[in-house]
């Protein structure tokens, strides 16, 4: 297969000072993107800020004979977030790749957590998403093109003690890809979520004997491959970690059919309703209400 590079494309990386971040933006400029490295430099819990860590990752790329501009704003406003498609726009003129992957972390188990814990947590990796990512789509929509990456987790998936906020924001991430990607279809706009498993400040102390062979650089490419004109994937979530690429979907199992069923009933059929040997794969809300159809024999 030929080299799949991103001359002419612009990117924006959010996050990008750091870990996963800087991985993805070094991966993008090393094979010919413009990447806007957007990195405020809070701690791991979203206090204060530094321009060093997205001047620093601009450095290196510039060192490499890359092309990159750095951006310093956080993205939990909206207008940092039109402020951040701007730079992009006056730095290199166009926007095509938008990878939403800032975040922070307030872990603390439910029955402690506060609403400032909560909407902290939220007003960086979803709304930040949001506050980024909607500039950016008006942009790709007139042009015809685009690609957005949201990052969601394991977390967001599956759960994780201690931490409903950030798992709540994971999952809503997947709702705002899947939305986006049926939305932006014709306009050749696609966005996909990459559920990553990487040793990074976030997850330190997490890995334990796998950290080793968890770098952020072993992500970067699944990354990149959801950036690139030629992915024809849309919808989708992708994890990948330590070489390890799979997709994860959300599912139905085959279910009963019970028009009169009654809380009994419900309460017996819960082995068959958990039984996913036969499954479908809905791609949005007809396809789900297809499935109410079919049963009804409509």
């Amino acid at each position: 297969m030929a080299e799949l590079r991103f001359d002419g494309r612009v990117a924006i990386v959010t996050g990008g000072g750091r870990g996963l971040g800087r991985a993805y933006a070094k991966l993008l400029a090393a094979r010919g993107a413009s990447v806007v490295v957007n990195d405020n430099g809070a701690a791991l819990d979203g206090s204060g800020g530094s321009e060093e860590p997205a001047k620093s990752v601009v450095e290196e790329i510039l060192a490499a004979g890359g092309i990159a501009a750095a951006d310093t704003r956080s993205v939990a406003t909206a207008e940092n977030g039109e402020a951040i498609v701007a730079s992009a726009l006056e730095t290199f003129g166009r926007v095509d790749v938008v990878v939403n992957n800032a975040g922070i972390l307030r872990d603390k188990t439910f029955h402690n957590m506060t609403a400032e814990m909560w909407d902290a947590v939220h007003g960086v990796h979803l709304r930040g998403a949001f506050n980024v990512t909607r500039p950016a789509y008006q942009r790709m929509r007139a042009q015809g093109f685009g690609r957005i990456v949201m990052t969601s987790s394991p977390s967001g998936t599956y759960g994780n003690f201690g931490q409903a906020n950030y798992s709540a924001a994971k999952m809503g991430l997947v709702g705002l890809a899947r939305t986006i990607s049926i939305e932006g279809a014709k306009y050749d706009v696609k966005a996909n979520v990459v559920s990553p498993n990487a040793a990074t400040r976030m997850t330190e102390g997490l890995t334990g004997e796998l950290g080793p062979h968890m770098a952020p650089e072993k992500v970067a490419p699944v990354v990149a491959y959801l950036c690139h004109e030629s992915c024809t994937l849309a919808g989708e979530i992708l994890t990948a970690g330590a070489g390890r690429i799979a997709r994860v979907f959300v599912g139905e199992s085959a279910g009963v059919f019970h028009p009169s069923a009654s809380i009994e009933d419900v309460a017996a059929y819960c082995a068959r309703l958990a039984d996913d040997a036969a499954f479908t794969t809905p791609r949005g809300v007809p396809d789900a209400s297809a499935l109410i159809a079919k049963a009804l024999g409509a």
